[in-house]
């Protein structure tokens, strides 16, 4: 069935079509998505491009960008996955998400040109996005890889420069069961002579090695620039260029790294986009993403956090060990079937009082039922489970019903997860005030 069939008047009515219309949820692969941005007229989406790839971290850097560039005065776009409350966020334009209609206009002049190529949801998406910044005469556009990178949709425009932030196990399936054949992967998004900024102080060394066969020009981590947390502020420095920077309002210790790497790669495009050291200041303080520590003062106090795969699990469990509520902390935890979730739970073991479990199989086809998620889950140990639910919103009801004074609700382990905990916490007048 095509829109021609059955009109789609809404952005719903398109996004639910979409899901339909590519047999597969994922397909890597540039082959088709570079014909249809062909037959569109090869838009570019900004005069500078920056790619931003990784594991984790990618979304809070492109915050880091986006804030420290429209500070300076420039007009931004950002292109981010996945969203948590309205598709709208995917593209944002000066710090403003899409309005429908343009997001509809889009979709349409896109399957006015398909044809017979089947375009992943994703893949309608990237062109949407690229379609919206083409006409918005922007100074940068902003594009976070979605899955992996050298196959990736958005890695069909080559970039200015491109950003890989990490590089650990997730979507084996689809990358590659070890740190190297993954980096290889989230390599492809490099461009010969063109800055390659890697994020990570410890990289896998197919990252580097990938880099210098394409002919990029490498910016590493802890070789060519380097930061240091101090208590009350940090630095960063490349060569003689040496800024003292206020610490990030992003509250996990990653965020250092983050916006390292975001200033990394605006000094090595300062040519083209300037380099304004008190932006840059601003922009680490100004950065905001929903659900990476977001944290809602209750009571009781609520947690949410996109924590997915074992890196980002290890990194929440260290802000959890360094900030400890005065009671319990109690977890609502669900997640998707190709997630490592005895490696996801294992960090946290010892520092959640009871943790709650929510069936995403509802919500998702690739989400886990009760009992496969308790059978995973228990493998790593032997978590306090006072619940098994067949949601998130009544894993998270049961939660904040059981939680006393000075207890922490911690709601984690997918977007979906994420998503409903925001929704949940927005309309509840407990929730009303926000930390940052």
């Amino acid at each position: 069935m095509s829109p021609n069939q059955t009109p789609l008047l809404t952005l719903d009515d398109w996004l639910a079509w979409q899901l339909r219309v590519h047999p597969r949820e994922i397909e890597l692969g540039l082959e088709r998505v570079r014909e249809v941005w062909m037959r569109l007229g090869s838009p570019r989406p900004g005069r500078t491009v920056i790619t931003v790839g990784g594991t984790n971290g990618k979304g809070s850097t492109v915050a880091f960008l986006e804030a420290m560039l429209a500070d300076a005065g420039l007009r931004v776009g950002a292109f981010t996955s996945p969203h948590l409350l309205r598709y709208n966020e995917r593209v944002r334009i000066a710090g403003v998400d899409a309005d429908d209609a343009p997001l509809i206009a889009a979709f349409a002049r896109i399957e006015s040109v398909r044809r017979e190529i089947a375009l992943t949801y994703f893949e309608f998406g990237t062109l949407a996005a690229i379609l919206l910044f083409s006409e918005q005469d922007l100074d940068v556009a902003l594009l976070e890889v979605g899955l992996g990178g050298r196959l990736d949709a958005v890695n069909l425009i080559d970039a200015d420069a491109m950003i890989v932030t990490t590089v650990d196990l997730d979507h084996q399936d689809w990358l590659g069961n070890d740190r190297e054949s993954i980096a290889r992967e989230k390599a492809g998004i490099f461009r010969a002579d063109r800055p390659a900024i890697i994020g990570e102080a410890q990289p896998p060394a197919s990252l580097s090695s990938e880099a210098r066969r394409i002919g990029a020009r490498m910016v590493a981590a802890g070789m060519d620039y380097r930061y240091a947390r101090r208590e009350t502020d940090w630095t960063w420095q490349s060569g003689s260029e040496r800024l003292v920077l206020p610490l990030p309002t992003l509250a996990a210790s990653c965020q250092f790294a983050n916006a390292a790497a975001a200033i990394a790669a605006l000094h090595a495009l300062r040519d083209r986009i300037g380099w304004t050291p008190a932006s840059i200041a601003h922009g680490v303080v100004d950065a905001r993403v929903r659900a990476r520590l977001q944290r809602f003062s209750g009571p009781p106090e609520l947690v949410v956090d996109v924590a997915h795969n074992p890196q980002a699990a290890a990194v929440l469990a260290e802000w959890l060990g360094a900030n400890p509520p005065s009671g319990r902390t109690i977890a609502v935890f669900g997640a998707l079937a190709d997630k490592d979730v005895q490696r996801i739970v294992a960090p946290l073991l010892g520092l959640v009082s009871a943790w709650r479990l929510a069936s995403l199989a509802d919500v998702s086809p690739r989400g886990l039922d009760r009992e496969e998620l308790m059978r995973r889950v228990s493998a790593a140990g032997d978590p306090a489970v006072a619940g098994i639910h067949d949601s998130v919103e009544s894993a998270l009801d049961a939660a904040l019903a059981t939680a006393q004074p000075g207890d922490r609700v911690l709601a984690f382990g997918s977007f979906l997860v994420a998503s409903t905990a925001l929704s949940v916490a927005m309309r509840l007048p407990a929730f009303a005030t926000q930390e940052s």
